[in-house]
């Protein structure tokens, strides 16, 4: 009689795997592109003075987080082309990657909206004062003096961020997009969901490597863009 759990297993998923770890890139890289540019435009309207736009980025901000990223997708995934049709256009033939990338943009741009504002309000703002003083123009005060200094502010937040939407993309493969978890479902699909343990220790292996190395990569960067703010305070 054979073992239930077979270590080989891991080893054959792993390769069986890796391929589709370019889709589960893609959603990530898109999302955060759109993510980002949008959290920055929402993250403007919290620090502005029109107060009507101010309570609108706010409110998306609150309602984002308090969605769950699943809900999320299916709002998304079945809300657009419903909207759609009631105006004659047919979303239905659109490719499910489409609205995986819209609802993990809106997801991600409500965290980056606070990244951004929180990284901006934490730099003084003597020092941009004290650079237009001395002949900076605004647009130079904030590209040489306050941007550099909230980028580092910013870092760890951005990729504990994106370390979530890796994880939450995982989420994609409910509405049948195949990236990494939509190949482990099929697989075990295939074995009559045999060896399943073995195929999301598979699974795992290779999320722990991309956050570890995420998380590895994002150390490094702070570390070395902090190096002109540690020189400052020094000088």
């Amino acid at each position: 009689m054979s073992q239930y759990f077979e270590a080989k297993y891991i080893l054959e998923s792993i390769p069986m795997l890796l391929p589709f770890l370019k889709v589960t890139f893609m959603v990530a890289g898109l999302s955060v592109l759109f993510g980002t540019l949008l959290g920055f435009i929402i993250a403007v309207a919290k620090m502005g003075k029109n107060e009507m736009a101010k309570k609108i980025a706010y409110g998306y901000t609150t309602t984002l987080r308090c969605t769950p990223s699943i809900v999320l997708l299916f709002l998304t995934y079945y809300g657009i082309p419903a909207i759609s049709n009631s105006f004659g256009i047919d979303l239905n033939d659109v490719d499910k990657i489409v609205f995986v990338v819209i609802t993990f943009s809106l997801q991600f741009a409500a965290a980056m909206s606070e990244v951004i504002r929180t990284a901006y309000e934490s730099i003084d703002r003597g020092q941009y004062e004290a650079a237009v003083s001395v002949g900076l123009s605004p647009i130079q005060a904030y590209r040489r003096i306050i941007l550099p200094q909230a980028f580092v502010v910013a870092l760890p937040n951005f990729g504990n961020s994106l370390l979530a939407l890796i994880k939450e993309g995982s989420l994609a493969y409910t509405i049948g997009l195949i990236d990494v978890i939509g190949k482990a479902s099929l697989i075990i699909a295939s074995n009559y969901n045999a060896h399943a343990l073995e195929t999301y220790l598979a699974l795992s292996m290779i999320y722990w490597v991309i956050s570890i190395a995420i998380e590895r990569l994002f150390l490094l960067l702070e570390k070395v863009f902090s190096k002109g703010k540690q020189v400052l305070k020094t000088a």
